[in-house]
């Protein structure tokens, strides 16, 4: 199968959406942003042996890499609007190319994205994603707008993604229903899209967590030019494997473990009232670990006491 065929057979799908007034096919897409928003782009590549261990189903990429290029829209607020795709494959799998492309735009459909054009070429297997939203201006989540003072949640679990890879890698050995939770964390995370609108104008800063809990909320603190205090003690942890491993090594993971693609943002005390309602009401599934400080500083904080080991989390190239 040549490249153009391949194209039109797998990815070249009619859309209904109607702000695509040309996709697929041309030398351009041309698109129209909804009235009155800003758009928000962003782009993600996976690499096969980096970011997906080798041999894995051409399903699981396909989900996992349009999922974790989303979760960055959800940590600005934004709404998924379309997607462009940079294949590279070693060889044409007629049903490699199926498997995946099929596994791609069902997710699309659950995220309410559409394909709007890519590239294909021939090389070591790697996926770029990039996405494009919508969002209301002013009310984009920045990682720059934390304080002093503002309280710190993060959404879901984490150290699941951490958890999920030393299963992949049979470093641990856990039941069956535990198993297939964290292959679905691993291979099918969840953009946290309806968490990110709903706090778009109440949260201060937000990230998404892919890089571990460490190193995305230093992200927040350097851009706002502040510091943080964690309580480790309230990080939430799966109840699917947090028993199985030692405590030190559940709360590595869950510092700087990496790929949970859960949100961390920062509330100002105003909106603190807000936040617990939506708690109460079941629309946020969110937890407080802290405080943003006025020092640069980040503290890992266990009873009292600052804790002290290796915090860095994952590091492209090293």
């Amino acid at each position: 199968m040549d490249e153009f065929t391949l194209i039109r057979q797998c990815f070249a799908s009619a859309s209904n959406d109607s702000s695509v007034a040309l996709g697929i096919g041309d030398d351009c897409a041309l698109l129209t942003v909804p009235n009155g928003q800003q758009l928000a782009i962003s782009m993600d590549t996976l690499v096969e042996g980096t970011h997906f261990l080798p041999n894995t189903a051409p399903e699981h990429i396909a989900s996992r890499a349009l999922a974790t290029a989303i979760s960055d829209l959800a940590a600005i607020g934004a709404k998924p609007l379309w997607f462009t795709l940079g294949l590279t494959l070693p060889a044409v799998d007629d049903d490699w190319i199926t498997a995946f492309s099929e596994s791609l735009f069902n997710h699309a459909k659950l995220w309410g994205c559409s394909l709007v054009g890519g590239d294909t070429t021939r090389g070591p297997l790697s996926i770029t994603v990039q996405v494009h939203g919508a969002v209301e201006p002013n009310k984009a989540l920045k990682r720059s707008g934390a304080n002093a003072g503002d309280v710190i949640y993060v959404t879901g679990h984490l150290g699941d993604g951490a958890a999920a890879l030393a299963l992949l890698q049979h470093k641990l050995t856990l039941r069956k229903p535990a198993q297939d939770y964290l292959k679905a964390r691993f291979y099918r995370p969840t953009p946290q899209l309806e968490a990110g609108q709903l706090l778009a104008g109440i949260a201060s800063s937000a990230i998404d967590i892919s890089d571990g809990l460490y190193a995305d909320l230093g992200h927040i603190c350097h851009a706002s030019g502040v510091g943080a205090r964690v309580d480790v003690n309230r990080l939430p942890l799966s109840e699917y494997w947090r028993d199985s491993v030692s405590r030190d090594q559940a709360l590595a993971w869950a510092i700087s473990g990496g790929d949970d693609y859960q949100l961390c943002f920062t509330v100002p005390k105003t909106h603190i009232a807000t936040i617990e309602q939506w708690q109460r009401e079941g629309k946020l599934q969110a937890t407080a670990i802290g405080k943003m400080t006025e020092n640069t500083d980040i503290l890992m904080v266990n009873k009292g006491k600052a804790m002290d080991f290796d915090f860095t989390g994952y590091q492209h190239f090293e």
